[in-house]
């Protein structure tokens, strides 16, 4: 993708991607630090207030250092979205291409990623008494068995939707009745190449043993930071383990540990777990981009001079 394909004002950014755990953040940190640039957050559980240790986000301190975006934009129990995702980044990147400012924009919620640059999927318009009907089924007989009926009528939607993403499987279950078709046709007719940008990816990796110690490491180091008590402090302020928010893997299993339902080790244990499986999702997701550039993030020196040569390429 070149300046001379998309034109010469448009903005340009950088991408960096990769599992949870890998050193996104850290690295992503110091290079734009050094090179007067700032981040825009592609993690859709950063997105909420109060949920700071499990979600690895930024502290005060790294803030300050360099600017950070779409960070701490809902509460728990609020609305956000792929579609809000690319409206905001948006605002925020027209903004930093007039100031002149380098763009980085790292995270590992693929979807957003694909938005971003691809433009997003739109299909049917929403059908609310559908999604009531798929609620009240999900409600009354679980979330496996509401997985269960999307993976009898199209089970390659299953492959990409997990069985406790209720809010994909719903609209999934959807567009195949509105029109017919499954979401993942859709989605590849569409194509995602509806870009406005000039943009380089590139993926962050590790061995997987390497990975995986890193992300055990990380959970312990939340539970030593206080996660429970940032729990304990969501459900003192009303938000039940019901909200999507909750349902995710550090949360889900530290709110049964407080409700009596396992006991510290066990909840501990099941969040390394689910870490180290989202992780292994993530990357299967992100495989699938032939034009992103797997780099190790150890060899920082090597990931350094690639985001430089692109931006030096751009005149930035």
């Amino acid at each position: 993708m070149t300046m001379s394909e998309r034109g010469e004002n448009q903005p340009c950014l950088v991408i960096i991607v990769g599992p949870t755990g890998v050193g996104k953040s850290g690295l992503a940190l110091e290079i734009a630090e050094e090179s007067g640039g700032e981040i825009i957050s592609a993690d859709s559980m950063q997105v909420y207030r109060y949920m700071n240790i499990g979600t690895a986000k930024p502290t005060a301190e790294e803030r300050g250092r360099v600017g950070h975006h779409l960070i701490d934009m809902v509460d728990p129990d609020g609305e956000f979205n792929a579609a809000l995702f690319v409206r905001d980044s948006r605002r925020v990147i027209e903004r930093l291409h007039h100031e002149g400012k380098r763009i980085f924009v790292v995270g590992g919620t693929g979807l957003y990623v694909r938005a971003l640059v691809g433009g997003l999927f739109a299909g049917p318009g929403a059908d609310h008494e559908l999604r009531d009907y798929y609620h009240d089924i999900c409600d009354k007989y679980g979330k496996t068995y509401l997985h269960g009926l999307l993976k009898r009528r199209d089970s390659r939607a299953t492959e990409r939707i997990h069985v406790n993403d209720t809010v994909r499987t719903i609209r999934a279950l959807e567009v195949l009745e509105s029109t017919g078709k499954s979401i993942v046709t859709m989605q590849q007719e569409h194509g995602f190449k509806d870009s406005v940008y000039d943009y380089r990816i590139i993926g962050l990796e590790r061995e997987r043993g390497n990975l995986y110690e890193k992300i055990d490491k990380r959970v312990e180091q939340m539970m030593a930071e206080g996660l429970v008590d940032e729990v304990k402090e969501l459900i003192r302020m009303g938000y039940g383990k019901s909200l999507r928010p909750m349902q995710s893997m550090c949360y889900r299993h530290i709110y049964e540990y407080i409700e009596g339902g396992c006991d510290r080790d066990e909840a501990i244990r099941l969040v390394k777990r689910d870490t180290r499986r989202y992780a292994k999702r993530q990357l299967t997701w992100f495989k699938r981009d032939v034009n992103t550039t797997w780099l190790d993030p150890d060899n920082s020196f090597t990931v350094r001079k690639r985001i430089e040569n692109y931006f030096e390429e751009h005149n930035l």
